[in-house]
């Protein structure tokens, strides 16, 4: 291994500053389908155990599990209930008696079974009926003291047992958040009509959001690489919302986010899906170091265009096609495009290889396996 890279936390950050690694740094997310099929094929459901044997450069730690709701009977919580989560840390969930769940800021899931597994779909919103803002005012919002890092130093140092890994502190989202509470054609409605309603909401959001961050980055310092957050504000067509909708109301929230990660030499990953390729150079001008998952199936999201005009000047993270490629191809295939992916993204570093997603319950493990060089 080159002196550079001495650790999988070096051949992240060397990667994500446009140094070429000695091999691609390696992500890995999954529906629990897919690490169930691991765990029988590794013979461990030790989910830490399974990523060394893919040699995962990446682990990330939620803040969900530092979350201590005063109302909440820590017997109702189950970190590990949501289909939606894809590391080792776990997702809040308050499970309701009807076995419905309810996540920090108390959107509404149910379970519901697809013809590969089960999915979270929303169950109601509780922001649906609220006219007014004073109707907003009365919702009971998380407070920065529900959340106990105390013990983030010690959580990261278990994480790195026996490696030093490139460790994401995954903050949250805005505008998701905001829509799961208000309904999202009730939330795009009033975006447009009534604003005000909207942005009050994401304020209440965006106020945990930092003062965690501010308490998490002053704890944790060096053990944290990155700073994570997550908007989908696009479809597989074009963005979901204008780009001057975007900037007037949604990139505040982001931009304050990347100002306050940048007062710590930290540099942001966002997640978007689809093609979000519109505000790309506007995310860059806002000082963002990374995106993912890059979704080649979107309309302008294909590799090699991001590559040519992105390259040097963003890093990319994900890549690997989980919609149509990986459930239908071989694993030579995926063999042969992770590397013509990681050549055209990561050419001169600047590439984290992992799916375009979590990788969904219709893709054979041997795809899997194939990803991560095991077949």
């Amino acid at each position: 291994m080159p002196e550079k890279d001495r650790s999988h936390k070096d051949r992240v950050n060397n990667a994500i500053h446009y140094q070429k690694p000695d091999r691609t740094p390696r992500d890995f997310a999954a529906v629990p389908e897919i690490w169930q099929k691991l765990a029988e094929y590794f013979g461990t459901d030790d989910r830490k155990e399974i990523l060394k044997k893919l040699d995962v450069d990446c682990r990330i730690v939620y803040y969900d599990n530092f979350c201590h709701n005063p109302q909440v009977d820590e017997s109702q919580v189950n970190l590990k209930s949501s289909q939606e989560r894809a590391s080792l840390s776990g997702m809040w969930r308050k499970i309701e008696p009807d076995g419905s769940s309810r996540d920090i800021w108390g959107a509404h899931r149910k379970r519901v079974q697809t013809p590969f597994g089960f999915l979270d779909e929303f169950a109601s919103f509780p922001l649906e009926t609220a006219s007014s803002i004073d109707d907003l005012k009365k919702y009971h919002w998380p407070e920065p003291d529900w959340w106990d890092f105390s013990h983030l130093r010690d959580y990261i140092n278990d994480l790195n047992d026996t490696a030093l890994y490139n460790i994401r502190w995954r903050v949250g989202s805005f505008f998701e958040t905001a829509w799961s509470l208000y309904n999202f054609e009730k939330f795009q409605l009033d975006l447009a009509m009534n604003p005000d309603m909207v942005v009050y909401v994401m304020e209440r959001i965006a106020e945990v959001h930092y003062e965690n961050l501010r308490r998490v980055l002053d704890i944790a310092e060096d053990l944290i690489d990155i700073v994570y957050f997550y908007d989908d504000v696009a479809s597989q067509e074009n963005l979901l919302i204008s780009p001057a909708m975007y900037q007037e109301y949604i990139q505040p929230f982001h931009k304050k986010l990347i100002d306050i990660a940048a007062k710590y030499n930290k540099p942001v990953m966002m997640h978007c899906c689809g093609s979000i390729y519109t505000l790309i150079p506007t995310l860059i001008d806002m000082g963002l170091k990374i995106l993912n998952p890059v979704q080649p199936s979107a309309r302008n999201m294909n590799p090699e265009r991001l590559a040519k005009e992105f390259g040097g000047q963003l890093a990319f993270h994900g890549g690997i096609d989980v919609q149509q490629f990986l459930p239908h191809a071989s694993p030579q295939q995926v063999k042969e495009n992770v590397q013509y992916i990681a050549n055209v993204l990561g050419k001169n570093g600047g590439y984290i290889m992992a799916g375009s997603h979590h990788l969904q319950a219709d893709i054979p493990l041997d795809n899997v396996l194939a990803m991560y060089g095991l077949k």
